[in-house]
């Protein structure tokens, strides 16, 4: 199992090419299963979450090609001859469960297993049956797995969400398109990977309006075709390394950064006295002088602070100049970075839901392990500011969500690298 060790030392300089969004692209490769044309996607992000997903959709009978290095997947599904998305494959990623809503939109009947994943809470499929159920699907829990069908088509209905679901929205969006009628769904989510998925869906003949707001109008035609489709930029990776030089000093510019992905986030960086601007290649970074100032956090859906940033933001407060409070309203049990955290000589006290972190002169190097995905990476950025060697093991989590991560670091200047055990 590898390990990464990082070694504090000092300011970043330099460029950070960011990738294509997994969370956008993860959802855009099902789509590939509403059609029998290929669908290719550009910009993709090179992961082992795509493999995943290459090898679930291989399984249901589509042919996934990767091309350039990766960075682009040539997709196909004229010939899907399996309607079951297998435990072993579905158990390794979240994201699986959406194969239902284009397999019950296009084959009538889909059997899906209940999805694994990071264990960062509950995230139930409740929503996703609710909405797909409005629209005609009969569906059945039976041994682990959901048994869909819809024997006369989906019809079109107003579906409205009690919670603005991402994965239930994206879903529901797909099977939509191909519903007799006319879909509304109301307290949508609002996410640029529903925006990103929605443009895909277009391009493919959908008709859809009102992506990007809390209401998507969609009416359903009978077919769809291919079409070629770049993956929109991974905004918690570009989140992410903004935050470099905000922890060890320097300038870091994100090629391909936009400000529309991270307005809420830049928000809390200028508050913390970080500086961010545009420039025509993306966004630049810089922390000149001293600490960085606590700032209260309190994660929320799209356009809010995202909770895929909170595990990373956490980490920056750990050394700022006096105190904040980080309350996560989105998952349950995701403060398991915390305690590792506390390892490296921070004051973090755990309540429910909400952190207090109590900021420190400096942390100190030490063995950590990685729980999740975004926690790995936190542990890795404290490294970065940490006085003396950090070593950060079960970093498996990591190559789910980041790509090539040590490469990118290390063209800016840090020290780190990764050791297999």
């Amino acid at each position: 199992m590898d390990s990464i060790i990082v070694r504090g030392n000092g300011p970043l300089k330099g460029q950070i090419p960011i990738a294509g969004a997994k969370n956008a692209c993860l959802t855009l490769m099902p789509a590939t299963l509403l059609s029998e044309e290929p669908l290719t996607l550009t910009n993709a992000p090179r992961l082992s979450d795509i493999k995943t997903m290459s090898q679930l959709l291989g399984s249901l009978g589509a042919e996934v090609t990767s091309l350039q290095d990766g960075k682009v997947l040539a997709m196909s599904s004229h010939d899907i001859n399996n309607h079951v998305a297998d435990y072993d494959i579905v158990r390794k990623m979240r994201a699986s469960n959406l194969v239902l809503g284009p397999m019950l939109a296009r084959l009538g009947h889909a059997v899906v297993s209940l999805p694994g994943g990071c264990a960062i809470g509950a995230r139930p499929m409740d929503l996703h049956i609710f909405g797909l159920e409005k629209l005609g699907a009969e569906i059945e829990l039976k041994d682990g797995y959901l048994h869909a069908k819809a024997p006369n088509g989906l019809k079109g209905a107003v579906i409205e969400l009690s919670f603005a679901s991402v994965g239930a929205t994206e879903n529901i969006l797909m099977a939509a398109t191909l519903a007799k009628g006319t879909t509304v769904i109301k307290n949508a989510a609002r996410e640029p990977e529903i925006v990103d998925l929605a443009t895909c869906l277009r391009a493919m003949g959908a008709q859809i309006e009102g992506d990007g707001t809390s209401d998507i109008t969609v009416q359903g035609v009978d077919r769809l075709h291919g079409a070629t489709h770049p993956v929109v930029t991974d905004r918690i990776e570009l989140g992410t390394f903004m935050l470099a030089p905000a922890f060890c000093g320097g300038e870091v510019e994100l090629l391909g950064g936009r400000m529309d992905l991270v307005e809420s986030f830049v928000a809390k960086l200028h508050e913390a006295g970080i500086d961010v601007e545009e420039t025509d290649k993306g966004l630049k970074v810089a922390r000149k002088n001293g600490r960085v100032k606590a700032v209260d956090v309190t994660t929320e859906p799209f356009p809010g602070f995202p909770t895929d940033l909170q595990a990373q933001f956490m980490a920056m407060m750990c050394t700022a100049e006096g105190t904040s409070v980080l309350e996560e309203k989105i998952f349950e049990n995701r403060f398991m970075h915390a305690p590792e955290l506390v390892r490296m000589g921070a004051n973090i006290e755990v309540h429910g839901g909400t952190a207090t972190v109590h900021g420190v002169e400096t942390l100190k190097g030490a063995p950590v392990m990685a729980t999740d995905l975004r926690a790995s990476v936190s542990l890795i950025l404290a490294g970065l500011a940490a006085e003396g060697e950090t070593v950060v093991s079960r970093v498996y989590h990591l190559d789910r969500g980041y790509e090539r991560v040590e490469e990118k670091l290390s063209n800016v200047g840090a020290h780190i690298e990764r050791v297999s055990e």
